[in-house]
């Protein structure tokens, strides 16, 4: 049985992603227009039937703009956040499409297994996601000011991780961002750079060697591009003579286009 993911959008305007199985279907984050999110379905052949569960990582605007437009165009879709966050959420949802889950804890949607775990950014509980599935696993982590070393033992496993690298310190420093934009941002609450986006992968591919997938995301569009992106994690990689090839592929999750749908 496959295991499918696809970003439809990764970035500070906007984030969503797809992952299923041949039987289940669930979105992370609904931060871009609904008609968006419906055209990317079309587009990787999946039903809006097939869309079981939409899974909230916080409640900033980026993440969950199309909830009533999803929720009303897909009946049977339920939204899961965990309580904190549901009380921030000012977008309607109907009260029987709402779901809770509590942070750490596993819990099914189909045959996938759904894990969510913490991570650091101004919000009332924001968490990344692990979906699995017969051993196979993807993790979503961004929005998150630092990388902690229980975030490390979550996603040094994962076959496909989309990390956060949403800026070039240098850029953010000299752009054109206010002060305190900036030092929120730059802050153990803020974003992840593309330094310590690479710093990340040295330490889970340092400590866990195996192939896998990387796909950098939630690039700022002000203060990061994907050649910078890329070249500063590929430069930090190589200088812990890590780089890479079959066992290790990294790409870039666009801001405003769809990835490649990727079948583990």
């Amino acid at each position: 049985m496959s295991l499918k993911f696809c970003s439809f959008a990764s970035g500070s305007s906007g984030n969503c992603y797809l992952i299923k199985s041949d039987e289940t279907a669930v979105l992370i984050d609904a931060g871009i227009s609904g008609k968006k999110i419906l055209e990317g379905l079309d587009r990787t052949d999946t039903p809006r039937e097939m869309i079981s569960a939409i899974l909230v990582t916080h409640e900033h605007i980026d993440h969950v703009k199309s909830l009533p437009v999803l929720t009303k165009r897909i009946p049977d879709v339920s939204v899961y956040a965990n309580e904190a966050t549901w009380e921030q959420i000012e977008r309607p949802v109907p009260d029987e499409q709402k779901e809770v889950f509590t942070t750490g804890e596993e819990f099914r949607i189909g045959d996938l297994t759904i894990r969510s775990f913490p991570v650091s950014h101004d919000a009332a509980e924001p968490v990344g996601f692990s979906v699995l599935l017969d051993g196979r696993k993807i993790s979503v982590c961004t929005d998150a000011g630092y990388i902690s070393d229980e975030i490390v033992a979550e996603i040094s496993d994962a076959d496909l991780l989309l990390l956060e690298a949403n800026h070039e310190k240098e850029m953010l420093l000299f752009g054109k961002y206010p002060y305190p934009l900036k030092q929120r941002i730059l802050g153990d609450e803020g974003h992840l750079s593309n330094l310590h986006c690479g710093e990340c992968l040295c330490r889970i591919i340092n400590g866990n060697p195996k192939r896998r997938q990387v796909l950098l995301g939630h690039l700022s569009h002000e203060n990061n591009t994907p050649e910078v992106a890329m070249q500063a994690i590929i430069n930090t990689l190589e200088e812990e003579r890590i780089f890479t090839g079959d066992e290790l592929q990294i790409e870039v999750a666009m801001r405003d286009q769809m990835s490649d749908v990727y079948e583990l």
